[in-house]
Formats: C-alpha cells, structure tokens, sequence
C-alpha cells in the first residue's frame, strides 16, 4: 500500500483544497501550516502505531518523511522546533509524549534545535470524535509558556485535524511575544 502523500495546496491551512469555500486557518495565530501526508492509509496506521503502541521508532521514520520533504519556505535556520504538548494525564497514561518523541527525531534528522517550551493546562476531553465547533471552543485548550522560548519557532504535532490545538499553542507563543514560522505535522486529516 502507497503512503498518502498531500499534494500542495493552500500554505495557510496545508489543506490540499478549500471545501465550502473559506480558508479554515484563515483566523489562526499561525500563519503556514504543512504536512506531508494525509491522515489516512499507511500514515495513518504509523501515527497510531507510535500514539497508540509505543512504537517510538515509528517516529524516526515519520520524521524522515518530514525533513525530506519539508518546504524551502520552512528551512529557516533561525526557527527551533517546539512540540505540541500533550495533555499531563494522556502522558502519564502513555508514559511519553508523541508530539514530543515526533518533534525530538525531526530535531534530530534536521539537525535543527528543540525548545520543550510549552505546557498543556486544559482537562479537555478527547478530541477523536469531536467535532470541529467542539475542538475550537473558547476555553477548551489551555496552553501556556513555560520556559523561554526562542525567538522564532516551528510548531510540530503528529497530526493536523482542525488546527485548534496548534492554533491554541501558537496563541500563546506569539502573546509571549514569539515568532511562529509555521504548524507542520506528520498528516494533515481532509
């Protein structure tokens, strides 16, 4: 079976079209977002693989497929990686982040810095099966700088569903006062 490479399309919302019309990241704190594949098919089984079985080398492959395939618009050599942290209870659960193990072999593979600069503060419930008016309720994500940031950042989560989470996150960068290049992500959901 094929992975599921996205074609590009449009730099906000890394969506590879619009359904409906309008940009859904038009109102976003971030303003590119990318992912090389989307949510479905094989990336879909690796991103469960690693979140849902441990199977933390899956997640070096996922990042090989980032930093070959990343956008010369996203090669900044200024921009550090930031994960997307995951919620206390959902890491103590697992025993680790995704985000987190995803964003550290990006690091690695970019030869690029990681900042664990963020914090989630929020007890929201799981997101899967939620709906798009549910995930971006005001409130809903909490998110807070917890360390210096760096000047200039890349947001990395392992998967793109309706960017509340990436959004909440580059919120509370830039009222740090932080640039935010970009929210890039193994697989983008359609």
């Amino acid at each position: 079976m094929a992975l599921p490479w996205l074609r590009p399309g449009c730099a906000r919302c890394g969506l590879p079209r619009h359904r409906g019309g309008d940009c859904p990241a038009a109102a976003a704190a971030f303003p590119r977002a990318w992912a090389p594949m989307a949510y479905a098919g094989v990336a879909r089984r690796l991103v469960a693989a690693v979140k849902f079985r441990a199977a933390l080398p899956v997640a070096d492959l996922m990042a090989a497929h980032m930093a070959a395939n990343l956008p010369a618009a996203l090669r900044d050599p200024a921009a550090v990686l930031v994960p997307v942290p995951a919620q206390r209870a959902r890491q103590r659960a697992r025993g680790f982040d995704p985000a987190r193990v995803l964003t550290d072999a990006l690091g690695r593979r970019s030869e690029r810095p990681v900042v664990h600069c963020l914090a989630r503060e929020d007890r929201a419930g799981r997101q899967v099966g939620t709906n798009r008016v549910a995930r971006r309720a005001e409130g809903r994500i909490s998110v807070r700088v917890r360390a210096a940031p760096p000047p200039l950042v890349i947001l990395v989560d392992d998967v793109h569903t309706t960017g509340a989470t990436l959004d909440a996150c580059a919120r509370s960068l830039v009222d740090a006062g932080v640039g935010v290049l970009a929210a890039v992500s193994y697989a983008r959901t359609l």
